[in-house]
């Protein structure tokens, strides 16, 4: 049999976990009409429904926005450098959406590819996600076109499906999961009774990858780009975009070689020494952002960038994102 919890249990658990030492986190209302996902100081903070979606993603817990490498002194004896060695706390994710948890396992693939990032893969080790299942999803939704869903198991260790009786049904789904848990509880069984209806089919990934491998100059990106301001706020709120930059932050006396998150959006992404800038137009940038998620990352990786969150076109200031460009392309190719 599942497991069954009440929102007030689900608290009572991560209020002993936050007492047990670890860092746990869960959507919060940091302000009127805003929620993200953020430590909880205690667990009554922890917010489980009236909403959509939180306004960032669960990634910033495995790959921060600033991340110091390595620190380094000059003293008399010359320069010291200061190693870095990443020892995250174990921090439990709770309230996480199934579009959140999937970003994991791709992300997963290229912080392993040619370097094994440590930072990211101990605090990946050391984090346990427990995902709420989606009951309701709004017009920016569309986890279905690429191949996810409002149950969608991927990435995630507990699932919650909300059994609408201010319950929940729990579901372990790795071993990760049961530990965090500590009891046993039916694992992904087949009947899923409380799932919930996802947002129709807005597109097809083939067709995106197809227009985009064949219409590299098609006037299209930069009439689809005019309105972008390139603020990057697209990909600071996606789950699964991973640009950074490294940098050097100190003076001469002292300082660090610090990671810090980057966006393909910004004109200075791309910008060389010489002053030449490969992508030196917004039409351009716009264009790399969808060659990224639909083509060259899945030639590279065999995984879409994009897990249909709708965040990117929910916090554009004017309303450009993935989907409102991907379904122009697909009108684009249908006639």
């Amino acid at each position: 049999m599942s497991q069954r919890v009440s929102k007030e249990e689900l608290r009572q658990r991560a209020e002993a976990w936050i007492e047990a030492g670890k860092m746990v986190a869960g959507p919060v209302r940091v302000k009127a009409g805003t929620v993200l996902y953020a430590p909880l100081p205690t667990a009554d903070a922890l917010l489980l429904d009236g909403w959509i979606r939180p306004a960032n993603s669960i990634k910033e817990f495995v790959f921060p926005r600033h991340e110091v490498l390595y620190g380094y002194s000059v003293g008399a004896a010359g320069i010291t450098l200061h190693e870095t060695e990443p020892e995250p706390r174990e921090q439990v994710i709770v309230g996480a959406h199934p579009c959140d948890a999937a970003a994991l396992p791709i992300l997963d693939k290229l912080f392993n590819w040619d370097y094994r990032d440590d930072f990211y893969n101990r605090r990946r080790e050391a984090t346990t996600v427990v995902t709420l299942a989606c009951a309701v999803h709004d017009e920016e939704c569309f986890c279905t076109s690429v191949g996810l869903g409002p149950a969608a198991e991927r990435g995630s260790d507990v699932m919650l499906f909300d059994a609408r009786d201010g319950a929940y049904e729990v579901r372990c789904l790795t071993e990760k999961g049961a530990a965090l848990w500590g009891s046993d509880v039916e694992r992904a069984p087949a009947n899923k009774p409380m799932e919930a209806a996802g947002p129709e089919r807005r597109f097809e990934p083939a067709e995106v990858a197809a227009f985009a491998k064949e219409h590299f100059e098609d006037p299209f990106w930069h009439e689809h780009a005019l309105a972008c301001l390139g603020c990057g706020a697209c990909a600071y709120t996606c789950p699964v975009c991973h640009c950074f930059d490294i940098v050097d932050e100190g003076n001469a006396r002292c300082g660090v070689r610090a990671r810090n998150w980057d966006a393909c959006q910004f004109a200075l992404f791309t910008a060389h020494a010489s002053g030449h800038n490969p992508r030196p137009a917004q039409g351009a940038r716009q264009r790399q952002r969808i060659y990224h998620k639909f083509l060259m990352y899945p030639e590279k990786f065999g995984e879409i960038l994009c897990t249909g969150c709708g965040n990117c076109a929910r916090i554009c200031p004017v309303g450009l994102g993935v989907l409102p460009v991907v379904k122009e392309i697909c009108h684009a190719e249908s006639v």
